[in-house]
This record gives structure tokens, sequence and C-alpha cells, in this order.
């Protein structure tokens, strides 16, 4: 009879364990982190451009790989505009002169601007730094009437001064093009804003 109670008692003791031991795992399993079924990750567009409500189409980083071609205008240059036009072709776009990052299309004053003529093209010689989408600028500092980068000066075309407003004069980052169609100068495009202006060389 004691041994039928001692084998009992082993048996309960051994009942008990395994009851724990699974309870235990159990409760493992019910705090475990579960596998995540993989996510779909969907393109988002580029960052807005703050200054530009909206439209992801201009600036934020972009680079155009060239500037404008070339316009041939047939008879005479193109007239005189207002001292201040409107560029904004989409909605969300600046009104200043931009790139569509979409296609690299330049938009802004048409080509031979009676505006931007200069009896003295190159008054102060050529840039000889590098320029084009494979070199970006860093400004330090100034304003549109002289600002410079890399030891060089620039000033802004006076029909351009109004379209730089919201230009960081001490940290933008700009890259210089060629302007193929108005002599003297060169065009200054804003990595962040994807805006650009007619610049002059001033000298180093």
């Amino acid at each position: 009879m004691k041994g039928l109670l001692r084998v009992l008692g082993l048996f309960g003791i051994l009942l008990l364990a395994c009851s724990v031991a699974l309870a235990q795992e159990h409760g493992n399993q019910q705090h475990a982190p579960q596998p995540r079924a993989p996510q779909q990750h969907t393109p988002q567009p580029h960052a807005q451009a703050p200054q530009h409500g909206g439209e992801h189409g201009v600036g934020n980083g972009h680079i155009p790989s060239h500037g404008p071609l070339p316009n041939h205008p047939v008879g005479r240059p193109a007239p005189s505009q207002p001292d201040h036009r409107t560029f904004r072709d989409q909605e969300g776009h600046p009104e200043a002169p931009h790139v569509h990052a979409e296609n690299d299309r330049w938009v802004g004053p048409p080509a031979h601007d009676q505006r931007y003529h200069l009896d003295h093209p190159w008054e102060h010689g050529h840039f000889a730094g590098p320029i084009g989408a494979h070199h970006v600028w860093r400004l330090s500092g100034g304003d549109p009437h002289r600002f410079g980068f890399g030891g060089y000066f620039f000033e802004v075309a006076e029909p351009d001064i109004a379209y730089c407003g919201d230009w960081l004069w001490n940290s933008d980052d700009i890259i210089l093009y060629d302007d193929p169609d108005d002599p003297g100068y060169y065009l200054a495009y804003n990595v962040r804003l994807g805006t650009y202006v007619h610049v002059l060389f001033l000298g180093a």
C-alpha cells in the first residue's frame, strides 16, 4: 500500500511539473514576437519644396543634366517684357524661372529678351571655373548685387532680382550653366528651389 501511494505521489509530482512547463511554454508563445507579413513599399514622390506649395516636379535637390537649348529667333530680337512677370506654368510651380525635374525643361524669359542685352559682354572676362551638372557650388555670402563662391563673384541681372528673394546667399547650392542665347550671362540654378537667374561674372 505504501509503495502504491509513493508511486501515485511521484506520478502527481510529474503531472504537476508537466502542467507548469506547458503553461510557461504557452505564455512564452503569447509574448513572443509574431512574424510579420512582408510589407509592400510604394514609391513615394519627392519631398515637397515648401516654397512652391506642393509640386514635386521642381527643385528639391534635382540637378538638370544640361542647360537650356539655344533658341534661334526668327527676325527681330524678342521685345522687352514687363519688369516682373510670372513663369508659373503649372499649379504649385514657382513664379520665378525654373526647371522641370521630370524632363529638364527650362521655363523662363524668351530668348534674346532685350532686357538682357549687354553693350559690352564679358566685360570682366569669362568664368574659368567648372560649370554644368557635375559641379555644385556652395554660396558663401552676399546678396543679388554681389555674391560669391569659391573665390569668384557674380551679380544677378537686374530683371531677375525679383525672382531670387528666397535664395539663401550664405548656404544654398547652385550650379552654373551657359546661357546659350544672351551673350555675357551665365544661368545660376538653385538646387534647393529649382529656380534660376541670369548672372554676370564680376571676377575673382
